[in-house]
C-alpha cells in the first residue's frame, strides 16, 4: 500500500515471526516534487530514500533496508520478534530527488502485534544461489517459491520468517559476469515435522558428499530447479522445541546521562618546589664514578703490571737468548741475499717461437734432468752484455773456409 499524499503518518501492523516487506515506490513520491520545465514532459529523475528510527540515525535491528539504484523501488524487510510486541515503531522516510535537490519525508509507524500460532515450530532455512535479495522480496517470486516447499512439505500453515542477503551473512560479492547473483538466505516455519525428502540432507552419503565439496542427492530438487538453485549443503533445520534457551541477563539500559558528581575541582595552583639535585645525581654522577674507577683499574693493570723487555732477558737462559738471536741474524741475511739476486733465466728454459706458422712451442727438457741445476753456455751467459763484431778476411780464405765449416759467426767480404 503506497504512503498517503498528505503528510501523515501510515500505520502497519506486522505480526512477529513473521517476515514483513514494505515496499517504497517511486511513482508516488514523484508527486512531492516539481514537474519537468517542459509541459508535458515526463522524466525518470533519481530518487534515493533515507530510512531511519525517529530520533536515531540508523533503522531498528530487526529492520533492513534496499535500494539497487536510484531508478528502483526501495524495500523496506524484516522479522519482528516478541521483544517489540507492543512497542510503536515510527519509521522516519525522507525521499531525495537527486535532479532538483528536493526532499520529501513521511513517517511509516510500525505497530507488532502478537499471534498464538507463532512462531511456528519446525523451521527450516534454505540458501538459493540464483536469486538477490530484491529480486527474492518481490510477493510474486517469494509467492512461487513458498508454493513449492508447501508441495515438498505438505504443512497445514506455511510462513516465511526471514529472508537475509548473503553478503550479510560474510558472502562474497559476485563478478558483474554471467549474470551472477549474490544469493539470498530464506527461513520458512511449519507446523509439522520435516518431511524425509528434507531429511535426505542428514543422511551420511550426503554428509560425505557435501565434505567433498560435491552436490548432494535430493530426491525433491526437481520442484526447484525449474526457478530456484538451492544449495543443499547449506539448509538448516531446526525444531525450536528441543532447542535448549539461553537466557542472557543485560543491564538496564540508562537514559544516557552520567550521575551527578558535584562540580569540577581543579588542583591548587601553588605547587611545592621539587629539588632534582639528588634525582642528577643518582641518574648521572653515579655511572660516571663507576665508570672512571674501572678506567684507572684498567690503566693500572695494563701499564703499571707489565714485565719489560729487560725484566724477561734477565729471566730467560743465556743459551736461549743466543739461539734466537742467532736465528734472527740468519733469517735478515737470508732476506738481503734474496734482494740481491740478479740472474738472467737460460735461453733453454724460454718458449720457442716458431717463425712459419707463429705459434708458441714450449722449451723440451727432458724428465730425468733438473733444469735448474744445469750449467749455462757461455754464448747465453755473455750474450746480454756481449757483442760479436764481426770480421773481414780474403775472399779467397773465405770460400774455402765455408766450404769446409757451417760457421755462422763470420761475415765475408767478396771485393771486385
Amino acid at each position: 500500500v503506497l504512503l498517503p499524499r498528505s503528510h501523515g503518518d501510515r500505520n502497519v501492523y506486522p505480526s512477529a515471526g513473521v517476515l514483513f516487506v514494505h515496499v517504497l515506490e517511486r511513482e508516488y513520491f514523484k508527486g512531492e516534487f516539481p514537474p519537468y520545465p517542459k509541459s508535458g514532459e515526463t522524466g525518470n529523475d533519481p530518487i534515493t530514500f533515507n530510512t531511519n528510527l525517529m530520533g536515531y540515525p540508523d533503522r531498528p535491528g530487526w529492520l533492513r533496508y534496499i535500494q539497487r539504484t536510484p531508478h528502483s523501488d526501495g524495500v523496506l524487510y524484516g522479522s519482528p520478534t516478541a521483544e517489540h510486541v507492543g512497542k510503536a515503531t515510527i519509521i522516519e522516510i525522507t525521499a531525495y530527488n537527486r535532479r532538483t535537490f528536493e526532499t520529501a519525508r513521511h513517517n511509516l509507524v510500525i505497530n507488532i502485534m502478537a499471534t498464538e500460532e507463532f512462531p511456528l515450530p519446525f523451521q527450516a532455512e534454505f540458501y538459493i544461489k540464483n536469486m538477490n535479495v530484491e529480486e527474492m522480496l518481490a510477493s510474486e517470486v517469494l509467492g512461487d517459491f513458498l508454493g513449492a516447499v508447501k508441495n515438498v512439505w505438505q504443512p497445514e500453515r506455511l510462513n516465511a520468517i526471514n529472508i537475509t542477503s548473503a553478503l550479510d551473512r560474510g558472502g562474497r560479492v559476485p563478478l558483474p559476469i554471467n549474470n551472477l547473483k549474490e544469493g539470498v538466505y530464506v527461513m520458512v516455519g511449519a507446523d509439522v515435522p520435516f518431511s524425509s525428502c528434507l531429511r535426505e540432507v542428514e543422511s551420511p552419503h550426503n554428509q560425505l558428499r557435501c565434505s567433498q565439496e560435491m552436490e548432494p542427492v535430493i530426491s525433491c530438487d526437481k520442484k526447484f530447479r525449474a526457478q530456484f538453485h538451492i544449495d543443499w549443503c547449506k539448509i538448516s533445520l531446526v525444531d525450536i522445541n528441543k532447542v535448549v534457551p539461553i537466557y542472557i541477563t543485560r543491564a538496564d539500559p540508562g537514559n544516557g546521562i552520567l550521575p551527578e558528581f558535584g562540580e569540577y575541582d581543579p588542583p591548587s595552583e601553588s605547587l611545592k618546589a621539587r629539588d632534582f639535585f639528588a634525582d642528577f645525581l643518582i641518574t648521572l654522577a653515579v655511572p660516571s664514578a663507576v665508570a672512571l674507577v674501572l678506567f684507572f683499574i684498567l690503566g693500572y693493570t695494563m701499564c703499571c703490571r707489565r714485565e719489560g723487555v729487560e725484566k724477561r732477558n734477565m729471566q730467560t737462559p743465556d743459551i736461549q737468548l743466543v739461539h734466537h738471536s742467532s736465528i734472527q741474524k740468519s733469517s735478515k741475511e737470508l732476506r738481503s741475499m734474496s734482494k740481491n739476486r740478479e740472474i738472467s733465466w737460460p735461453l733453454s728454459t724460454l718458449p720457442v717461437f716458431n717463425p712459419v706458422s707463429g705459434e708458441v712451442v714450449p722449451p723440451i727438457h727432458p724428465d730425468n734432468y733438473e733444469t735448474t741445476s744445469m750449467p749455462l753456455m757461455q754464448t747465453q751467459t755473455n750474450l746480454q752484455n756481449q757483442i760479436t763484431i764481426p770480421q773481414q778476411r780474403p775472399s779467397g780464405q773465405c770460400l774455402l773456409e765455408s766450404l769446409h765449416s757451417r760457421q755462422t759467426d763470420s761475415i765475408c767480404m767478396f771485393t771486385v
